[in-house]
């Protein structure tokens, strides 16, 4: 009897286990991605002629609320107001999409709650587990440990500003495409901002939320000079910086607008192709290093092994 016919129960068995396995897999996945369909096409009917799909998960969430509270409430104790930190802090939150009043009292309540828990901890944990640990060496890791905590909400307010200027980046040809084409279709420049808001609420809410606060600063009095600058400033990106730039010297010109933003659009096109070439040249060069990294060690221990292990064994006999 060979080996093959001994384990083929078990290699039956594993194959209907397997196929049974992944039905089940793929009937959950379909009906789950049916209910996600029909509960989004539930929210766009509830948002009305607005076009505003209801948050239904943070509002809902009482507890949430309470506990951003309660950070909210310690923020308010220790948050340095009136100082450059506090500016600097603000222009942060507003490049991270984060408008909220009190977004930074509940951001410096965090640290402070992270920078007391995070070394409290430990020293429960030394007194129960850790006895063998010095008094030195327990104050100098309850220190790094309170700093690390009080600046971690720092790196995540910097991770969601990088992921957000990575998405107004990405969006920003298709908000430039809709600008060209609403202008030369006889829209101004504000009601042209407006109408690209609201197409853009699905495909690229950061932009969409950005062109409607654009609005209702205009709404709110500010020119659109300032509007424009306030808008480079959120999103903080270098062709934003040059096109609002461009828009503020036509508006003072009075140059031809839908000119002037089918000039910018060939030339950003032409910037977008050749950081498109720029990556690519650098392709080769980054393949080379994983190479190094990663297919060269692995050929060195297929290659060079069996000698090493000959020229071990040879030292070994003698």
């Amino acid at each position: 009897m060979t080996i093959a016919t001994v384990n083929m129960p078990i290699l039956v068995s594993a194959s209907a286990f397997l196929s049974v396995l992944l039905l089940f897999m793929g009937v959950f996945f379909y009906f789950r991605q049916r209910a996600n369909k029909v509960r989004f096409v539930e929210r766009i009917a509830q948002g009305g002629e607005s076009g505003e799909i209801p948050d239904t998960g943070a509002s809902s969430s009482k507890t949430a609320g309470r506990i951003l509270n309660s950070f909210s409430s310690l923020g308010k104790r220790v948050t340095p107001e009136g100082s450059a930190d506090y500016s600097r802090m603000r222009a942060k939150f507003l490049k991270a999409g984060m408008r909220t009043q009190n977004v930074l009292y509940v951001f410096w309540g965090i640290r402070c709650f992270l920078g007391i828990l995070m070394p409290g901890s430990f020293f429960l944990l030394r007194v129960a587990v850790f006895e063998v640990i010095s008094y030195p060496m327990t104050i100098a890791i309850a220190v790094l440990l309170a700093s690390f905590g009080f600046y971690l909400p720092e790196v995540w307010l910097r991770v969601m500003m990088a992921r957000r200027k990575g998405l107004l980046s990405s969006g920003f040809a298709d908000v430039l495409d809709l600008l060209v084409v609403c202008v030369e279709a006889g829209m101004g420049l504000d009601a042209a901002i407006s109408r690209v808001g609201q197409e853009m609420r699905w495909s690229n809410k950061g932009w969409s939320d950005e062109l409607n606060f654009y609005n209702l600063e205009l709404r709110a009095g500010k020119s659109r000079r300032d509007a424009l600058k306030n808008l480079a400033f959120r999103t903080d990106i270098e062709d934003v910086n040059s096109f609002t730039t461009s828009l503020i010297q036509t508006d003072k010109f009075g140059t031809s607008l839908a000119q002037a933003l089918r000039v910018y659009s060939d030339a950003f096109r032409t910037k977008r192709y050749q950081r498109a070439e720029e990556k690519a040249a650098k392709l080769p060069v980054r393949l080379v290093v994983t190479a190094m990294g990663s297919i060269f060690p692995a050929l060195f221990v297929t290659i060079l092994g069996p000698a090493a292990i000959r020229v071990y064994e040879l030292f070994i006999q003698h």
